[in-house]
């Protein structure tokens, strides 16, 4: 499994490294116990406002940025790509003020939370919400990283 970080060419700060995105994926698919040879390659990209409100009006008709996209692979080539996360600087940056958290730190959560998404975790439902929150504890616990929903 390759993990590819790339920031689109507005995006002046650069909070993570490559590295820092490649250890929060493989953490991620190694609690779910899932060997990393069998698992296709993921892109993460930190975008502006304007890239992820157009992914997210295109993909999810919603007219507005929002922090994370999750674009699963076509498993049409079983391991080829496992997806591509889409996460919006600003946004992440606003909501980690908000919620009085690190940018990395809520990157790393968001990071998580995608790649459960790519891995077809969902949170349509309460059980569904309650058990991705309850895996999103347990990685995050072990990078150091509180309880996001506290």
């Amino acid at each position: 499994m390759q993990v590819e970080l790339q920031y689109a060419e507005e995006i002046e700060d650069h909070p993570v490294s490559e590295q820092d995105c490649a250890r929060w994926v493989r953490l991620t698919t190694e609690t779910l116990q899932q060997p990393q040879g069998e698992l296709g390659d993921v892109c993460v990209r930190i975008c502006g406002e304007v890239e992820s409100r157009s992914l997210n009006a295109t993909y999810r008709e919603k007219d507005v940025p929002t922090n994370v996209l999750s674009f699963p692979g076509a498993n049409e080539v079983a391991g080829e790509i496992l997806g591509d996360l889409a996460l919006c600087l600003p946004v992440v940056q606003r909501e980690a003020l908000d919620q009085g958290k690190s940018v990395r730190d809520h990157t790393a959560h968001l990071v998580v939370h995608g790649v459960l998404h790519l891995m077809g975790f969902d949170h349509e439902t309460d059980t569904e919400a309650a058990e991705m929150e309850h895996l999103e504890i347990r990685i995050l616990d072990v990078l150091g990283i509180s309880n996001p929903y506290l």
